[in-house]
């Protein structure tokens, strides 16, 4: 397994040396079990990172967790994706399972994966087939096509349909029939495609990351609106930044 990171040189911080490769060793292991694994559990499919900490997901499903300057492994199995917001992280299953973590999912133990999808109140609906994050926020795509929302409400931008969105723990209903959702790891807004290839979209707008043609005038859009302009049909995928969007 091997990884590299860009380190600093000590007397000039604002200089990158080259990157060098940093090995993981656990306690209760010692270097010659870590060099008889399994070749396939070597491969890093994916990483992760935010505020506070690094996730290296291998291709064998398993996943480490770089948290304090200290590896630790993540004790879920069979990991398919994971997802990861300012403060927040989310994985998802083979199985179609999301156990995520963070201050406002689980207040007592932050760094602890707990199982949101088993939250969600329509027993019908707790597959999940995907998982994206926002700044603050984690979306689930079920098996269903519906589209859910959880976390926080950074800066009170979500108004789905008529109530208005409260800070809770269980997942909110945002929409139905959707096929894909796309936001970004710093990012405010979201957008949803239906399955009829219509695109919705909702949240801070301050710098008319929505497309909408207004941006300080309508600094938050609470409620989802129909995206024009867009070739129907046409959308293969979006990005989302802080202050932007582009679409391919």
């Amino acid at each position: 397994m091997k990884f590299y990171f860009l380190v600093q040189i000590k007397n000039e911080p604002n200089k990158i040396t080259k990157p060098i490769q940093i090995k993981f060793k656990f306690e209760n292991e010692n270097e010659n079990e870590n060099e008889n694994e399994n070749e396939n559990e070597k491969q890093i499919k994916q990483i992760l990172t935010n505020y506070f900490s690094t996730i290296f997901l291998f291709e064998n499903g398993k996943a480490i967790e770089y948290l304090n300057e200290n590896p630790s492994k993540i004790q879920i199995e069979n990991i398919q994706k994971v997802s990861v917001s300012n403060w927040d992280a989310a994985i998802l299953t083979i199985e179609g399972n999301v156990f995520a973590k963070g201050k406002d999912i689980n207040p007592k133990n932050p760094n602890e994966f707990i199982n949101i999808s088993s939250l969600i109140e329509d027993t019908n609906d707790r597959i999940i087939e995907d998982i994206v994050s926002g700044a603050s926020s984690i979306y689930l795509l079920t098996s269903n096509q519906n589209a859910y929302e959880i976390v926080s409400n950074y800066r009170s931008q979500f108004d789905f349909d008529t109530k208005t969105f409260k800070e809770t723990e269980k997942p909110i209903l945002m929409m139905k029939n959707v096929s894909k959702i796309f936001s970004g790891t710093y990012s405010a807004h979201v957008f949803l495609l239906n399955s009829n290839q219509e695109l919705f979209g909702c949240g801070y707008n301050y710098h008319g990351q929505l497309g909408l043609g207004e941006s300080r005038r309508k600094a938050t859009i609470k409620k989802l609106t129909k995206i024009q302009n867009i070739p129907k049909g046409k959308i293969i995928d979006i990005q989302c930044g802080n202050l932007h969007s582009i679409m391919l």
